[in-house]
């Protein structure tokens, strides 16, 4: 008999739907303070996921909800840079 595996489940930030992990996209806090968007999934830090489209990031970012999950004040520049790279993944 063949063992079942779990698929990872994870809840984008921005919409509140829980989704595969491999759908979502990680944003990350690493120990520097730095925030950038995670393509591999597996950098060091707090991170949280949003799904691969630019309204769930905005939905992030006005309910403050993307700031609570990685417990840290991110700055405009920082968030116009997201929004850049999000652009980039979604074309």
């Amino acid at each position: 008999m063949t063992k079942v595996r779990k698929i990872p489940q994870r809840m984008c930030v921005g919409c509140r739907e829980m989704k595969n992990k491999k759908e979502l996209l990680r944003v990350v806090r690493n120990p520097e303070g730095n925030i950038e968007l995670d393509i591999t999934g597996k950098k060091a830090g707090r991170g949280a996921y949003l799904c691969p489209q630019i309204d769930c990031l905005n939905q992030a970012i006005k309910g403050k909800r993307l700031q609570k999950a990685l417990e840290h004040e991110i700055p405009e520049e920082i968030l116009t840079n997201l929004k850049n790279q999000l652009g980039k993944i979604q074309t």
